[in-house]
């Protein structure tokens, strides 16, 4: 087990894994997982790894290129990890991901093949397949005294120097650059040091925001401030600081060094305040399509009472509360609990109360009518899966960015025996990527 001598490989590429890899076989049967393979193409592959159960490879040359394979939009799509189904057809992906979804219920969920198949719709994309996002974050490494900044290279260590970004908007891309050389001298002549940067854009309202994210160290601030504003005509730069483990960090502050300290979007007919920590969905475009979705199925009335767990800076919340009579919002993350007090401030919400804590600490105690939930890619805690169950709500709508752990839930689930699924609607926000959102409607068995 482990890295191998590389040894060489002719393979025909079967389809794509939920990943960045393509999946083909050995003449022997064996499973290897493919680097820069397209279903379709016959390759030249070398091994990278021998896992014992599995093997990886690298293709080296295409021999046969699939129907499926396209250039890339961007040059950079090899080297830069932002992209890794850069090269495959926008119908391949749509058809990938859904595959994906399908495959999870079956594996992961344990449910019978033709009902999984029968469950999950065709992928939609409601965005365009480049420029959609508003938001990107470079990273940022040293080397002896030079500072880079730029994207994750695709071996998951290594930084790549990026000129722009065309996942975002047109007229936005060229920021990465002006970003990235503002914030390489400022790092170079003052040696300084980056955990990241945010970049967050709106075409909708024009706010372009940098996020600087360091320790809570001295830092120049009026400097950083004048380099980065000569650079970029930012609406905000803010400096957002972290302590503890890599794995567990937690905000230790927040600093406005220019601007509003926030940045705006417009999604749904609200205009939302987000702060520089909290999360917000950065495709804005396929973000009101989940919110059709999700208020399509649950079908909310002014005489609903309606609970939304996991609910961020109020993406579901404030829709929800102008269609039901009163709606319980629980979240964890301190900086989205005071975003979404704002938001619901701004857009004058009275009928919605936020809750700030654990959804299964917090769980509200009160009888919901119609209940969205959309946790982190961790998924639903199994307690909350039993309370959920517990409640008279006549549908839950389970908005989720992970195939996995949204199939393991909806067998946790089906084992309480009081919600069903109805449907599960694959939706594309992170087209050129594996990533899948899904939105799933389950109904009370009795309804």
């Amino acid at each position: 087990m482990g890295v191998t001598g590389g040894k060489a490989l002719r393979l025909r590429v079967e389809r794509m894994a939920y990943g960045a890899d393509a999946i083909a076989r050995t003449d022997d049967g064996e499973t290897v997982f493919v680097s820069g393979g397209v279903p379709g193409d016959l390759v030249d592959a070398r091994v990278t790894q021998d896992a014992g159960t599995f093997l990886r490879a690298r293709v080296e040359s295409v021999l046969e290129p699939s129907p499926d394979r396209v250039r890339p939009a961007c040059p950079l799509a090899g080297a830069c990890g932002g992209c890794p189904w850069a090269s495959l057809s926008r119908p391949l992906q749509l058809s990938s991901k859904r595959a994906s979804v399908v495959d999870s219920l079956v594996r992961i969920g344990r449910f019978d093949p033709d009902e999984a198949e029968g469950l999950v719709a065709p992928c939609e994309a409601p965005s365009a397949p480049w420029g959609y996002r508003n938001k990107i974050e470079l990273a940022f490494a040293r080397n002896g005294r030079r500072s880079i900044i730029g994207m994750h290279g695709t071996d998951g260590t290594s930084v790549v120097k990026v000129p722009k970004c065309p996942l975002l908007s047109g007229k936005n891309q060229a920021l990465v650059k002006s970003v990235s050389g503002a914030l390489t001298y400022l790092a170079n002549s003052d040696r300084l040091s980056f955990e990241r940067i945010g970049l967050r854009v709106s075409e909708r309202t024009g706010d372009v925001e940098v996020a600087l994210w360091t320790r809570p160290e001295a830092f120049p601030r009026a400097r950083a401030a004048k380099i980065v504003g000569d650079a970029v005509k930012a609406t905000s730069v803010v400096r957002v600081m972290t302590k503890g483990a890599s794995k567990a960090r937690k905000i230790a502050g927040l600093e406005v060094l220019s601007g509003k300290g926030h940045w705006k979007e417009w999604i749904g007919g609200e205009t939302m305040r987000v702060s520089a920590p909290s999360f917000f969905q950065v495709n804005t475009t396929g973000a009101e399509r989940l919110q059709e979705l999700v208020l399509e199925g649950l079908s909310p009335t002014p005489d609903d009472e309606a609970m939304d767990l996991y609910c961020g800076a109020g993406t579901f919340t404030l829709p929800l509360a102008r269609r039901c009579g009163y709606v319980s919002a629980v979240e964890s993350y301190g900086p989205a609990v005071r975003d979404l007090r704002r938001n619901l401030e701004r857009a004058g919400i009275g009928n919605a109360d936020p809750i700030g804590g654990d959804a299964g600490l917090e769980f509200p105690d009160t009888d919901a009518d119609v209940i969205v939930v959309d946790p982190p890619r961790a998924g639903l805690a199994a307690d909350v899966v039993q309370k959920l169950s517990a409640q008279p709500a006549r549908a839950i709508a389970y908005v989720s960015c992970d195939p996995a752990t949204l199939a393991r839930d909806l067998a946790r689930f089906r084992a309480e025996g009081a919600f069903r699924p109805l449907s599960v609607t694959p939706v594309d926000l992170f087209p050129q990527t594996f990533h899948v959102e899904t939105v799933c409607l389950l109904s009370r068995k009795d309804k």
